[in-house]
């Protein structure tokens, strides 16, 4: 409530009652909630987390980003504070799966089923960024019967779960690697084919499930289910900053923005608009970014150099390559781009070698100084 002090004078001294006027409306751009999340760019450090996060909200087909590392890197405050800066979604109004209005292939039954030529409503909303707790049940992730509108109305009723909220979006699981394996096979389904099926309780549904698969996690804790490691296009490895001016600067700003988070947004709101600009310039430019057959052909030089199982390497690399250079207004793709993404794509697709003890990210830059040169 706004305070306000009103000097009488002493002849008059009586209580006075002063409403103080409504605030003025404010923009959404100027709105700063206190409750958001720490803001992305003011992240100190990180920096190979943040690219692959950027990459990964440029171009989804690029597979998803796995990050792994000591606990208290901020992997979790970066994947909440990306959330902020994706572009909104134009949907289907009232769909429970975020449908594409532009796409009518990928849409859920009830979409496709609309009445021939009638124009379907649209809306727009903010990108999802949905979590996967460790300890959901199965029911909650892929949906199940609504039993309140089974008991009260005597209907069979549908009730989406993580997945149809996911579709279109990001999908986060903190601690990864402990993620139960029932839960993992489910993902794994589902990751491959695009859509998530339900057969249960008299119930037979499919709607698309599209996602962007997040993880994180701590290696010590045990290692990730080869099966999955292998969905995520991108994968980083996150170390504490042993730098002490890197390590100050952390504390000062988190301090900051704990005591008064309304201000530190604020003070950042341009340096977040300005990224958000520039990951929806990204995005519409991709589209336009050559490749040129010598870079393709390095990038495949460079797989067979590591022994990548596949073709998937080569995909998820020129396609983050062409991510980076769109983000950084490029027109081409080129070695220095594949330089810069290789470890992300490449460093959890080697094979174990025995007789080499060195660890993937030593035979990543081994492999690159081979086949681009020192």
């Amino acid at each position: 409530m706004t305070s306000l002090q009103v000097n009488l004078p002493r002849d008059t001294a009586r209580p006075v009652s002063v409403v103080p006027s409504p605030p003025r409306p404010t923009s959404p751009a100027t709105r700063f909630d206190p409750s958001a999340p720490y803001p992305f760019t003011a992240i100190v450090g990180q920096d190979d987390m943040k690219l692959a996060f950027l990459i990964a909200a440029i171009d989804p087909s690029v597979g998803g980003v796995l990050v792994f590392g000591d606990r208290g890197t901020g992997k979790s405050t970066a994947v909440r504070a990306l959330a902020r800066l994706l572009p909104q979604l134009r949907v289907v109004e009232g769909c429970a799966y975020n449908c594409d209005p532009g796409a009518p292939g990928g849409m859920c039954e009830a979409c496709r089923k609309t009445i021939p030529g009638e124009a379907l409503k649209t809306a727009l909303r903010p990108a999802p960024v949905v979590d996967l707790p460790l300890g959901a049940t199965e029911d909650r992730v892929v949906g199940a019967l609504d039993l309140e509108r089974a008991l009260t109305r005597g209907e069979k009723s549908f009730e989406p779960g993580l997945l149809a909220r996911a579709n279109r979006g990001f999908l986060y699981i903190d601690e990864a690697n402990l993620l139960e394996d029932h839960l993992v096979d489910l993902l794994l389904d589902v990751a491959a084919s695009g859509e998530n099926v339900v057969e249960r309780d008299g119930l037979s549904v499919r709607h698309p499930a599209r996602f962007v698969l997040i993880g994180s996690g701590n290696p010590e804790e045990g290692e990730l289910r080869p099966q999955l490691l292998d969905r995520f296009g991108l994968s980083v490895d996150v170390k504490t900053p042993t730098d002490i001016a890197t390590r100050v600067e952390v504390v000062r700003r988190r301090d900051a923005f704990e005591r008064e988070p309304a201000r530190f947004q604020r003070a950042w709101a341009p340096e977040e608009q300005k990224l958000r600009r520039r990951i929806a310039a990204a995005r519409r430019r991709i589209g336009e970014i050559e490749a040129p057959d010598a870079v393709m052909e390095k990038a495949a030089q460079l797989c067979v150099a590591l022994g990548s199982d596949g073709l998937r390497g080569e995909l998820t690399l020129l396609r983050a390559a062409r991510a980076l250079a769109a983000f950084e207004s490029r027109t081409s793709v080129d070695d220095a781009g594949l330089r810069r993404v290789a470890p992300f794509a490449l460093g959890h697709r080697l094979r174990r070698n025995p007789l080499d003890e060195a660890g993937s990210a030593v035979r990543v830059a081994r492999a690159i100084e081979e086949t681009f040169g020192a």
